[in-house]
């Protein structure tokens, strides 16, 4: 499964002594900003049909 590029900002974020404060102090903005993105970004998916959906058979043969 690939890991979102957000994920890796905030690992690379967690890493420093610096980015670990950071994200200490603003975790909720930064938890805010991550579930936005991810809505935005679901949104702006091609539309097109959920899952696995076939057309319903009528019943008739080819």
């Amino acid at each position: 499964m690939r890991l979102p590029p957000i994920a890796t900002v905030l690992g690379g974020l967690l890493l420093s002594r610096g980015g670990r404060r950071m994200a200490g102090r603003h975790a909720g903005k930064l938890a805010l900003a991550t579930l936005a993105l991810q809505l935005w970004q679901s949104r702006r998916a091609p539309p097109g049909r959920p899952g696995r959906a076939r057309p319903r058979w009528s019943g008739r043969r080819p």
